[in-house]
């Protein structure tokens, strides 16, 4: 199953090109935000499914051109990120394990803008990635059950602005800087996420193209490294890192598309830097 927000957060099922509003299904749950309708879609899945199956199956279908598509996570309660979990050509043998947190507050949904800080930076790059959004309460997994805390995938981006000193604060998690999304594929749609395509382009240039299975760490490791140090709780989000090989320059006027395999509509972005700086691009 596919799940996107749309418009003004309206839950919804996505299928081929079009989305089936389900909002109305789920009138009995009372959430304050659309993190906390998903967070409760999440948890309590397995007795929603037949009445969200249903409703996708008698409802309206409405083109995925004619709505604003959201983010599927608009506010996790936790963003993890993985450092250096890709077995690279100037990176041969797996680095220690490395993790990060990155602020849930700078998600932003597909077709926004990500706003480049004026800060006094060497170079900004969008590192395309497959997203692990937790199912249930996860701590001390191993590798034999890690997935089973998975609920599904998501596309995410994870930009950031390199030659700041304060590490990985300063260098990720700046306003607008986790574009995420569109849809959230449930787990039993994914036969193995380190078997997926992933590709980035830059004003319609190809620039990255490679396959989860390159990962120094698969999902069941890194879940388990990750839930060794910290609890995750359903709706959280681990981003599982990049092939770093393609990395390049990305500024002011770019346009940003990023594709896994499978997954449905693309994560668009614009980029926006008001310093207009183009030094990095040897100009």
């Amino acid at each position: 199953m596919k799940l996107a927000f749309f418009d003004d957060y309206r839950l919804g099922v996505i299928t081929g090109d079009e989305i089936v509003d389900i909002s109305d299904a789920l009138s009995d749950i009372s959430p304050h935000t659309p993190q906390e309708l998903i967070q409760m879609v999440i948890e309590d899945f397995d007795n929603l499914r037949p009445i969200i199956v249903d409703a996708a199956e008698n409802g309206t279908p409405i083109a995925i051109d004619n709505v604003n598509l959201k983010a599927p996570l608009p506010q996790p309660r936790q963003l993890v990120c993985l450092a250096g979990n890709y077995i690279e050509p100037d990176s041969p043998s797996r680095l220690d394990f490395n993790a990060f947190l990155k602020s849930p507050t700078s998600v932003i949904s597909t077709k926004e803008t990500v706003e480049l800080t004026e800060a006094d930076v060497t170079v900004f790059h969008f590192e395309p990635e497959l997203a692990i959004v937790i199912g249930k309460t996860a701590k001390h997994l191993t590798e034999e059950n890690a997935l089973d805390c998975v609920f599904g995938y998501t596309q995410f981006i994870d930009v950031s602005a390199r030659g700041l000193p304060g590490g990985f604060f300063l260098g990720k998690s700046w306003h607008t800087f986790a574009p995420m999304g569109p849809v959230l594929v449930t787990a039993d749609e994914v036969a193995d996420p380190n078997a997926l395509d992933v590709q980035l382009w830059i004003n319609d240039r190809l620039q990255h193209d490679f396959s989860t299975n390159s990962m120094a760490r698969f999902v069941p490791e890194l879940l388990a490294e990750v839930t060794n140090v910290i609890t995750l709780e359903p709706g959280d989000v681990v981003s599982t890192g990049t092939h770093h090989e393609a990395l390049t320059a990305v500024g002011d006027g770019d346009t940003v598309r990023l594709a896994i395999e499978g997954f449905g509509p693309e994560l668009f972005v614009d980029v926006h830097d008001p310093l207009k700086r183009t030094t990095w691009r040897g100009e």
